[in-house]
């Protein structure tokens, strides 16, 4: 019988937002002392390291005074904290390593220590994307947006309709940096950024971090670990071009589709069985693509699926209950935040509560659908 793997410990920092007295190695390390307080463990509990970007997993694990066995620094973007818990799960059964400890810290609003971003110009994007004006996700992100309208219809309305369904979930999270109720005419009326997103339709861009304690249920009841276990049934990852000019097809993320696809097959559910979701919302297209990719709704259906408020509190498939990286928050990297209030929602203690969250599913976005990972969570065992 596999080895059950669970989530043991999940907290994200004290604060949230315009942070600029942290650096990202302090909110790194009061996001892992907050999540192994939230398992109950201590800092030789941990025997496994993983983490994206700088600080890497070396630095963490010697600031925390852990000596790891195992270290992931698996960095794809925003999607890598997903690829984490895969890779978490596997080097668990595997007997490399019994406790592993992923974290998340970046001063991406106030900048502290924070590298300038510039592709190199010998890189894929910098000789083929950055000449031509290209350069950074708001100028990236809109030619799959914009192929995206004209091939299925999707109305400027509809697209706007995304940011108005995760305020409705902001609004009841005391934490988002986003909660004022809008209306499509306010999405509408925010200055264009690059078009076709107005300024609404854009992520947040905050300082912040989040850390998970993943391990074995026999572990998590042997060591005492306090929470209620979130179970990871299924994963996937995949990925598709690193510069997105070179997408098969703009209209659909084939790294979301087999990612999607490998998470369900492992866990051995169908979308039926799915009460809760989680999709990356770096742009307000981003969760159409998510929720037609994932097999929810059928091609050109999300932007109506939406509107007509199914994702909205009290809508039969709850999505983005945070209020998303839309209105909750956007370090930069937000795959972190989504597996937290995946955490929360099964485990009973989100803000804005769905009742009867059994089954919790994951996407995450890496780049402009560079890469992709989704996670099937529970609150039982497989």
């Amino acid at each position: 019988m596999s080895v059950r793997i669970v989530i043991a410990g999940a907290a994200e920092t004290d604060e949230l937002g315009k942070l600029p007295h942290m650096s990202a190695t302090q909110l790194h390390l009061q996001a892992a002392r907050n999540a192994l307080a939230d398992a109950g463990l201590g800092k030789d509990d941990i025997d496994g390291v993983a983490t994206v970007g700088t600080p890497g997993p070396i630095q963490i694990a010697h600031a925390l005074g852990i000596t790891p066995a195992w270290l992931d620094g698996t960095g794809v973007g925003g999607s890598s904290f997903l690829f984490h818990v895969r890779h978490a799960v596997a080097a668990i059964r595997a007997g490399l390593c019994h406790t592993v400890l992923i974290t998340h810290g970046e001063s991406g609003r106030s900048r502290v220590g924070a590298p300038r971003f510039a592709p190199a110009p010998d890189s894929l994007p910098g000789q083929f994307e950055a000449p031509y004006g290209v350069l950074g996700p708001a100028t990236t992100f809109t030619l799959t947006a914009l192929r995206y309208m004209k091939e299925t219809g999707l109305t400027h309305e509809q697209l706007a309709e995304v940011a108005v369904a995760q305020r409705r979930w902001s609004h009841l999270n005391p934490r988002a940096m986003m909660r004022e109720p809008i209306t499509v005419e306010d999405v509408l009326a925010s200055r264009m950024v690059a078009y076709p997103f107005h300024l609404l339709e854009c992520c947040l861009v905050t300082d912040g971090g989040g850390a998970l304690v993943v391990t074995s249920e026999e572990r998590a009841r042997a060591l005492g670990t306090p929470r209620p276990p979130v179970y990871v049934l299924g994963s996937g990852e995949s990925a598709e071009s690193p510069i997105i000019s070179q997408m098969e097809d703009f209209t659909t993320s084939a790294a979301f589709r087999r990612a999607g696809e490998a998470a369900f097959a492992e866990a051995k559910i169908s979308h039926a069985d799915v009460d809760h979701l989680m999709i990356y919302d770096a742009f307000a297209h981003v969760p159409i693509y998510g929720l037609e990719d994932l097999g929810f709704v059928g091609r050109g259906e999300a932007g109506a699926f939406i509107a007509e408020g199914h994702t909205s509190p009290g809508g039969r498939l709850p999505m983005n209950t945070n209020g998303g990286g839309l209105s909750y928050t956007h370090t930069g990297m937000y795959g972190m935040f989504a597996i937290q209030e995946s955490v929360r929602q099964l485990r009973g203690e989100a803000a804005a509560q769905v009742p009867g969250v059994e089954v919790s599913v994951v996407l995450g976005n890496g780049g402009m659908f560079a890469s992709a990972a989704t996670l099937v969570l529970a609150d039982r065992e497989g």
